[in-house]
């Protein structure tokens, strides 16, 4: 099989999400089971005639949501242990699992509880399973935690700080995101940070976490799922809703891909690998998206993936952001249409698929881009670990 050969031959034919909530009464695998169910309405099929399920790496198997979803004949099963860059990677696995004849249709799915994990409380029951542990983990253990950094916020500093430092980064590159993204949840009834607006002034006022990361550069811990199912291009045509085509999907590794502190180049993260291959694969330049749904665990992440893009110089990140090209008013490529993870709420990215999809199919309501017919998902895990969808309408 060549790596191009699914290309246009996957299509995305269902997508259901929950709510993002602080505090959900359901686990992690109550919330996929209902997502699952509700992608298999959407697209228009039986959950039933699900036979492949591309799981998370925690909380849950497939053999589990196979048995509870009723799939008695379960094709293809796999996981990417990519972090946030699992979901997307998991699309080119759908796809590459469809195009080849392995399976018929696919479920990729997620689901936690970002905010109870570290908030248990009465009345609220806490997964069997928990996070599978990976070499990551060691690393950090072994080298980082030492130095006092223990948080995700904190290891990501160690390369943005020097970013900034380097390239001269404002404040308020950063703070053009948050707000950003913030008045696109404004759009979105689901999103947790609807009705709570943003402005400059606020953002530039919130306290450093970990320099050069403030309080509104971090995405929001939700309890939620989100769930979308892949078929045929071919099937997709006969069933229920608009065809929005996989034509590339890629997935890159930056070196040492456990241990940021030990590479040689702080900025070639996986995505500098992963984005020529899904671009080429789908024959498009990264210039002709009508819109962008970029992995936003950390604002000064996206900085970093805008420029493995190749949507500008490294360095040029700052400056590319100012004066609205990420807005859906009026910007040249609107992004983040539902609020991203810093405003809708962290599904570990497989939200910015969900969206992707609705406003591919025209069913963004109030943010939806206008004649939008081309546009691209990343994903970003662990350290950098990369991974990238280019989506067309049909």
């Amino acid at each position: 099989m060549t790596a191009g050969s699914f290309s246009g031959k996957a299509a995305i034919v269902g997508v259901a999400e929950t709510d993002y909530l602080k505090g959900s009464a359901s686990t992690p695998v109550e919330m996929m089971m209902d997502v699952a169910r509700r992608a298999a309405d959407d697209a228009g099929i039986k959950v039933t005639d699900i036979d492949g399920i591309l799981p998370p790496p925690w909380y849950t198997s497939s053999e589990e949501l196979a048995a509870n979803l009723g799939i008695s004949e379960l094709n293809y099963a796999a996981i990417s242990a990519l972090g946030g860059a699992g979901p997307t990677a998991s699309l080119q696995n759908a796809a590459m699992a469809v195009s080849s004849g392995l399976a018929t249709n696919v479920l990729v799915l997620v689901g936690w509880n970002g905010h109870s994990f570290l908030r248990p409380r009465e009345g609220s029951d806490p997964p069997r399973h928990g996070v599978t542990a990976s070499s990551a983990m060691d690393v950090l253990v072994d080298f980082v935690v030492p130095h006092g950094a223990v948080m995700p916020v904190q290891f990501y500093s160690l390369i943005c700080m020097r970013h900034k430092q380097l390239y001269g980064v404002r404040d308020s590159d950063t703070g053009e995101l948050a707000v950003t993204f913030r008045r696109h949840a404004q759009l979105h009834e689901r999103a947790l940070m609807r009705g709570r607006e943003l402005e400059m002034d606020e953002y530039l006022e919130s306290p450093f976490v970990s320099e050069p990361m403030r309080v509104l550069d971090c995405c929001q811990e939700t309890d939620c799922a989100a769930a979308v199912i892949v078929s045929s291009t071919e099937r997709a045509r006969d069933l229920a809703r608009p065809v929005v085509r996989i034509l590339g999907a890629a997935e890159g590794h930056p070196y040492p891909a456990d241990d940021m502190a030990s590479r040689e180049d702080f900025f070639r993260v996986g995505l500098d690998h992963a984005a020529p291959r899904a671009l080429g694969m789908a024959g498009v330049n990264v210039t002709d998206m009508d819109f962008l749904q970029i992995y936003d665990c950390f604002t000064y992440v996206v900085l970093l993936q805008l420029e493995a893009l190749g949507l500008c110089e490294r360095g040029a990140s700052g400056e590319f952001v100012r004066g609205g090209t990420l807005s859906l008013d009026g910007g040249r490529y609107p992004t983040n249409t539902h609020g991203g993870l810093l405003s809708q709420g962290h599904c570990w990215g497989l939200n910015h698929l969900v969206e992707a999809t609705r406003q591919l199919r025209g069913e963004a309501g109030a943010r939806q881009v206008r004649d939008a017919r081309l546009g691209l998902v990343t994903g970003w895990g662990d350290f950098g670990d990369g991974s990238l969808a280019v989506l067309a309408a049909d």
